[in-house]
């Protein structure tokens, strides 16, 4: 089946796993691994992080609701430092990737839950146009940001908005995250979705869907 776009979440695939990050924050705190994740997972659609994802808390809602939901599963962390982790490391060969893709005559989007302060990966853009972050979010036709949107993933309806700004119908689209939560409704509307696991495992699954050759080095 021919494709029209490919629509890419961005922290986790186009930069390095936040998670990644938050384990070594854990590792300095003395905290269980992946206690972060399992904060962001109790109360999924009314935690701290869907809040602020929403931009429905400022950021000092969010430091004070999240160490509050952290002190109740019996440890202390403060929200602001896990903020201060979200930056993530760019995937270098899922950058060129987008540049092949767009020179191939594939359409570009982006829909990333990010929150409304600060930046990074996965924190809102700035309007910095020499930052790498910006440079890389420019190659998108269109970039939808839960923070401004007001709804995050895996809500369906953010997936629909991707498609009706591109005019494009779901099964026309292909879709990456590193969430399979977020993959599921993306495919539940017609999407081909991917689940990313590592960066190499990405464009090695996208160029066997798309029939072109995203692997290649620099």
């Amino acid at each position: 089946m021919a494709y029209a776009a490919v629509i890419f979440d961005f922290g986790g695939v186009i930069t390095a796993s936040p998670f990644e990050a938050f384990n070594r924050l854990e590792a300095e705190r003395g905290l269980p691994r992946d206690f972060i994740r399992t904060i962001n997972a109790t109360n999924p659609d009314t935690n701290a992080w869907a809040l602020f994802e929403r931009a429905e808390i400022s950021r000092d809602e969010f430091d004070r609701l999240f160490a509050a939901e952290a002190r109740a599963l019996g440890h202390e962390i403060e929200g602001r430092a896990v903020l201060d982790v979200l930056a993530g490391a760019v995937r270098p060969a899922m950058v060129r990737a987008l540049d092949t893709l767009k020179d191939a005559g594939f359409r570009l989007g982006c829909i990333t839950n990010n929150v409304p302060t600060g930046h990074g990966a996965g924190m809102a853009r700035s309007a910095d146009a020499h930052d790498q972050m910006e440079q890389i979010f420019a190659r998108f036709e269109h970039v939808i940001e839960s923070s401004k949107a007001g709804v995050r993933k895996p809500d369906p309806r953010i997936y629909q908005m991707m498609c009706d700004h591109l005019g494009l119908a779901p099964s026309d689209c292909v879709y990456l995250d590193d969430l399979g939560i977020n993959c599921k409704p993306a495919a539940a509307l017609g999407m081909h979705a991917i689940k990313v696991t590592s960066g190499e495992q990405a464009l090695a699954d996208l160029s066997s869907v798309l029939g072109i050759d995203l692997n290649s080095p620099a």
